[in-house]
């Protein structure tokens, strides 16, 4: 059975097409949720919360866009929303960046960091670590671009940006994880 004829079943009530719904996207939330959040219960969570507001709004979706689009866009929330309940944690801030750093003038070149180190299991780490740096606000931007391979307006649609400001984040995202890899090799 097709995705479209399992959605629709499912907001007619019929429970085992929701089930299945929830079965086939599981994993892309729950996965998704935990790079957002690296918790393994926040994930949990998020992905509970993500399901219960699908059971609840499904008869929303207008099938305009795909039905994991949808769905990242309800992850994205929840997981922004757990994210301003840590408003304690410390990320870096890509926002006031005053002198620069983050901008095209500062990017390091990566020409001498070897294409066969980045299946390196330490650099996935330092990449891991520099990944966890960035606010949800950017993390989410870099994954749903660059991770999830969502185009750009993609991106903004599900994270209810505007395409300029889904690149202006994706670009200091890029150059924030580019700095830090960068000092890791130095040390």
């Amino acid at each position: 059975m097709d995705e479209i004829k399992i959605i629709e079943l499912a907001k007619s009530g019929d429970r085992k097409a929701l089930a299945s719904l929830v079965k086939m996207y599981e994993k892309t939330v729950y996965n998704f949720a935990f790079k957002i959040c690296r918790d393994r219960d926040k994930a949990e969570n998020i992905m509970q919360e993500t399901f219960f507001s699908v059971v609840k709004s499904l008869h929303q979706f207008d099938g305009n866009s795909k039905l994991s689009t949808w769905l990242y866009r309800i992850v994205t929330n929840h997981c922004l929303m757990e994210a301003r309940k840590f408003k304690n944690r410390h990320f870096s801030s890509l926002d006031d960046d005053e002198d620069g750093m983050y901008e095209n003038k500062q990017v390091v070149d990566w020409s001498a960091v070897p294409y066969k180190s980045t299946e390196n299991i330490e650099l996935r780490k330092i990449l891991d670590e520099a990944i966890s740096k960035l606010s949800p606000e950017y993390r989410m931007v870099f994954l749903l671009r660059d991770v999830e391979e969502f185009s750009t307006e993609e991106t903004a649609k599900i994270a209810e940006l505007s395409v300029p400001a889904v690149k202006s984040r994706l670009h200091r995202a890029r150059a924030f994880l580019r700095n830090e890899i960068n000092e890791a090799f130095r040390k």
